[in-house]
């Protein structure tokens, strides 16, 4: 982790709740989807655990993009809303779809299929935005679905992305086995490239 090592649990976990709650409202899954869900959710969380120390043990948020599956870590998610209608910004880059209200709050939302040269697709409203905050620098991602909460293996994480080629791998902490991408969180928010907030 960059920056200070000092982690607020109890933030954390108020975050993925948010997370979770947002996915129970926005798709409201059948009973027997439900049920399937938790008792995926208590396998993982029975599972003992091999001998891995704590630190091993990611929880990210799993969505995907552009028929991509990428992750973040939730110590930089804010929180997760439904896309609504974006207010363009002139004079910004292609990637910055726009600004939307969060909780009386703008909101500039970035497009990283175009950031990161990935196919386009129109919109939907199975769109939605993760809002990534830190030390005062805040903004949205564009999700084509959020598909949960995962635990992984930093261990597991291949860090080794010589095979890939664009900006993209400038912001990867590495791939899953599952060749799901986990976003460098801290990278991007931290890239005055993506910072718009003083062109609004």
């Amino acid at each position: 982790m960059k920056g200070s090592t000092y982690t607020d649990w109890e933030a954390l976990k108020r975050n993925l709740q948010q997370v979770e709650q947002f996915l129970a409202n926005e798709f409201n899954p059948s009973p027997d989807s439900a049920r399937a869900r938790l008792q995926e959710r208590a396998r993982e969380l029975a599972e003992p655990e091999k001998e891995e120390d704590e630190s091993d043990r990611m929880e990210a948020l799993v969505f995907e993009l552009a028929q991509e599956i990428y992750a973040l870590e939730p110590e930089f998610i804010a929180e997760v809303v439904p896309l609504k209608p974006p207010t363009p910004i002139p004079c910004t880059p292609p990637y910055v779809l726009g600004v939307i209200g969060v909780r009386g709050r703008i909101v500039s939302v970035l497009d990283l299929r175009v950031f990161f040269d990935l196919p386009l697709k129109g919109l939907s409203d199975r769109n939605s935005v993760v809002v990534l905050s830190q030390e005062g620098r805040e903004f949205g991602l564009l999700t084509d679905r959020v598909a949960g909460i995962r635990v992984l293996s930093r261990k597991r994480l291949n860090t080794r992305l010589e095979h890939l080629s664009g900006v993209r791998k400038e912001y990867l902490l590495g791939v899953t086995p599952s060749h799901w991408a986990v976003l460098d969180a801290y990278k991007l928010l931290h890239d005055a490239r993506l910072i718009v907030n003083d062109r609004i």
